[in-house]
């Protein structure tokens, strides 16, 4: 039985950057789709609790107790205080990229792993839905039997290829959301279909 099949939780890393373990204090302040919702606002600019509040369409109180369990993880980390549109001082939160490369590896909390990455499953989704029915995108998904050789080709190509796109950063290119998910299916379930 493959490590897959027995429930390994695979990382994909960005080629030329070291994968780093995650800690159960990473995990529980990931496991909340809304903290990667969170991350992904503050990843092009600085944004306050205010401003993060009102693009989540939540109260300012629930968003800072998602900010400063992103904060407390370096996930997301404080600029400089600073004066805002009505002369008021505001602090605005910019995401750390910490979550590059970050490897689940040897923790003893399957559920915890899981919730997190439920989370990602849920901020994306969210993300698809608010982007309206007419907004560009592009989905696949099927069905693979790989052996383990095949399965590390597999994730060390994607994992290239998202490095190399990631590199361009076109600067008047839109702004996508991608999300890389290889399951194990449980064994015994049926193989792809013929043809």
């Amino acid at each position: 039985m493959t490590d897959a099949a027995r429930g390994g939780h695979y990382h994909l890393r960005m080629v030329g950057q070291p994968a780093r373990s995650a800690t159960v204090e990473d995990l529980r302040a990931l496991s909340h789709p809304l903290r990667w919702r969170i991350l992904r606002l503050c990843l092009d600019q600085a944004l306050t609790n205010q401003q993060i509040a009102q693009r989540l369409n939540l109260s300012p109180a629930t968003t800072l107790r998602h900010v400063r369990a992103l904060v407390k993880s370096r996930f997301l980390e404080p600029e400089p205080v600073r004066t805002g549109e009505r002369g008021a001082l505001e602090r605005p939160y910019r995401a750390t990229g910490r979550t590059w490369g970050l490897a689940v590896l040897d923790l003893d909390e399957p559920e915890l792993v899981q919730s997190v990455d439920l989370a990602m499953l849920a901020a994306h989704r969210s993300e698809f839905i608010e982007a309206g029915p007419d907004a560009s995108r592009d989905v696949a998904r099927g069905v693979l039997r790989l052996r383990p050789e095949s399965l590390d080709e597999l994730k060390d190509r994607i994992s290239a290829l998202l490095t190399e796109f990631s590199a361009r950063e076109d600067p008047d290119g839109d702004s996508l959301s991608y999300l890389w998910s290889l399951v194990a299916r449980p064994a015994g379930a049926p193989g792809p279909a013929p043809g």
